[in-house]
């Protein structure tokens, strides 16, 4: 009894789990580990993944190579060049110097790859016995490489683990000579230029799993304060903003573009048009004389037959000249009715509007998605489409707003702090030294908090400063004047709140004051504003008021007007620059190098 098997023996967990939807193994998973895989010799894994780099070096001899290797022969293979021929001597013509050489020639090299799968920073060594695969396939920087082999510690050397190859499953080549981006070190500015391939350089791969990172930070603060995530259309009849820098969306122009084409379609159409006509006159002439001749049932039935499939296709083909779109004006404007939407539409600017309809039903609503503005002038903050998250509240106020924007963005911080450390580290080296610590610092200490007046009263004692655009109360406050408050005055997050009216949209609330509106802004060193918010105005008569005074399209307002006809309350809403917030985490100077394919004005890059 004592050596029968056990019924119930626990089969060991294995130590490397594959990719749920494929056989490989995330390298994340071999090479995040604390102690580095040494637990992981002897493992049977499959990888794939990205060449970064590459040497190769010939094959050491040994007995196991079939042939018998003398202790001078092995000593030969490990002489310097320059003492080959000395070697060569004393042993004579026939002591097998000539015969290991040409052994040695014929022999296979080994290949040492740096493979990286973009799921961590650092790379796996894969040793590739060069019989396996013809070198110049498997050597190039940028090849894809599907293997299966076992995991070893090295004798020598920093490296915990190298893989090494039993078998390849796949290799994608790569024509190296052709290669845009195959130097190990190329600026983010010349990489723009290649935003298909750039995500294969391991600083831009850092920079995307960070911005991954705080978009799962963004739902995970949200949700588990209770926020509801709703989708926000795209498309919207509403300006939030002046004709100049929003995007029209219409098929009429396109249509206009076509006129040559369209003119000789027309040409053609009509002139096809008049054949058949034709052809229709002539038939009914027939069917005529055929009745007045009193000619045989058939061939006026056949003749009638012919005469409606000429009309028929006369019919249909005056149906097209109809339901052609046309362009008309009037009172020397467009007229949209018959355009796609029937009405002047526009890519949004802005979600805050349409979610306020959700907030007011569902309390606390955020959403995260594309927005798009069409400002004509290059700059390193500012982009063509943009990612914003934005967020409503109901029963909420300025106070409130300012709280929960504090807590959010200080939330996102504390998660890449944790979350991405190999990332932080090499930003760190090779982007902004300071992230680190900076990051830290936000998260620690409380954001400054002033009123606009406050902040244009301290910059007004400014002795030692000229700035290009005079500080009076009233006026926007310009980036130099934001970030001289931030990086030179209070050296931290700041938010400036109490804005004076007119700087500030219809929407907002008016404060008791009559001059200043319930809204704020958060700047943060280096970066300048991420966050943009206010209190909504909830009161019918004061919002009617002023869309009457900016002589706002009552029409395409009407439906926001009404939410504060039915159940209204106090509700506030923030917009946080999302983009804008991956560059104040990496350090990146440039909005353009933190997103996978930046439109601006100018410049559509793939």
């Amino acid at each position: 009894m004592a050596n029968e098997p056990a019924t119930n023996a626990v089969h060991p967990e294995p130590l490397l789990t594959p990719f749920k939807y494929s056989n490989r193994v995330v390298l994340r998973t071999i090479l995040g580990r604390t102690d580095g895989g040494s637990d992981l010799d002897g493992e049977k894994v499959v990888i794939g993944g990205w060449v970064k780099s590459s040497k190769e070096q010939a094959k050491t001899p040994s007995l196991s190579d079939g042939e018998d290797v003398t202790c001078a022969k092995m000593v030969q293979t490990r002489l310097p060049s320059c003492l080959k021929n000395v070697v060569k001597l004393l042993l004579g013509a026939d002591g097998g110097f000539h015969r290991k050489f040409e052994i040695e020639k014929k022999a296979p090299s080994m290949a040492y790859l740096q493979v990286n799968d973009g799921s961590c920073v650092s790379n796996l060594e894969v040793v590739i016995d060069t019989s396996l695969s013809h070198t110049a396939r498997i050597t190039a920087a940028g090849t894809a490489i599907l293997v299966e082999g076992v995991l070893r510690k090295p004798a020598q050397g920093k490296r915990a683990l190298a893989l090494h190859v039993e078998k390849v499953l796949h290799v994608g080549t790569v024509d190296f000579a052709k290669y845009p981006v195959a130097k190990s070190r190329l600026p983010l500015e010349f990489l723009r230029n290649y935003s298909h391939l750039r995500p294969r350089k391991t600083m831009v791969a850092s920079i995307t799993r960070v911005r991954s990172t705080l978009s799962y930070a963004t739902h995970s603060f949200f949700q588990n304060q209770g926020f509801i995530y709703v989708n926000m259309p795209m498309i919207t009849s509403m300006k939030a903003s002046d004709c100049s820098n929003t995007f029209q969306v219409t098929t009429i122009f396109s249509q206009m573009d076509r006129s040559e084409d369209l003119h000789t379609t027309n040409k053609r159409e009509q002139l096809g048009l008049q054949v058949i006509k034709a052809a229709v006159k002539e038939k009914s002439n027939k069917v005529e004389e055929l009745k007045r001749n009193d000619s045989d049932k058939e061939a006026l039935a056949a003749a009638i037959k012919d005469l409606e499939k000429a009309n028929m296709l006369a019919s249909q083909l005056e149906a097209q000249e109809k339901s052609k779109a046309t362009v008309t004006l009037q009172d020397g404007k467009v007229d949209f009715s018959n355009d796609f939407f029937s009405c002047q539409s526009y890519l949004t600017a802005t979600a805050q509007l349409h979610l306020e309809s959700y907030a007011c039903a569902l309390s606390s609503v955020y959403t995260f998605g594309p927005t798009f503005r069409a400002e004509k002038f290059n700059s390193n903050k500012h982009l063509s489409e943009s990612w914003m998250v934005e967020v409503e509240m109901a029963f909420a106020e300025l106070e409130d707003l300012m709280n929960c924007s504090e807590d959010y963005m200080k939330f996102l911080f504390q998660w890449v702090l944790e979350n991405c450390v190999e990332d932080m580290k090499l930003v760190s080296i090779a982007m902004d030294k300071t992230a680190t610590e900076r990051l830290k610092s936000m998260v620690s200490s409380p954001f400054e908090r002033v009123t606009y007046t406050e902040a244009v009263d301290t910059l007004k004692k400014v002795a030692d400063k000229a700035f290009e655009t005079q500080v009076e109360w009233g006026i926007h406050l310009t980036e130099e004047h934001e970030s001289y408050l931030v990086d030179e005055i209070y050296k931290k997050p700041t938010i400036i709140y109490n804005y004076p009216k007119e700087t500030r949209p219809f929407y907002v609330r008016l404060n008791d004051d009559g001059k200043t509106a319930a809204a704020f802004d958060v700047i943060v060193p280096k970066t300048g504003t991420l966050v943009q918010g206010s209190q909504k105005e909830e009161r019918f008569d004061m919002i009617n008021k002023r869309v009457q005074e900016l002589g706002l399209a009552k029409d395409q307002y009407e439906w926001y007007v009404d939410i504060r006809k039915h159940g209204t309350a106090k509700h506030s809403g923030f917009g946080l620059r999302f983009d804008n917030m991956v560059m104040t985490v990496t350090g990146v100077n440039d909005v353009r190098d933190v997103v996978p394919f930046p439109r601006t004005f100018g410049r559509f890059a793939c």
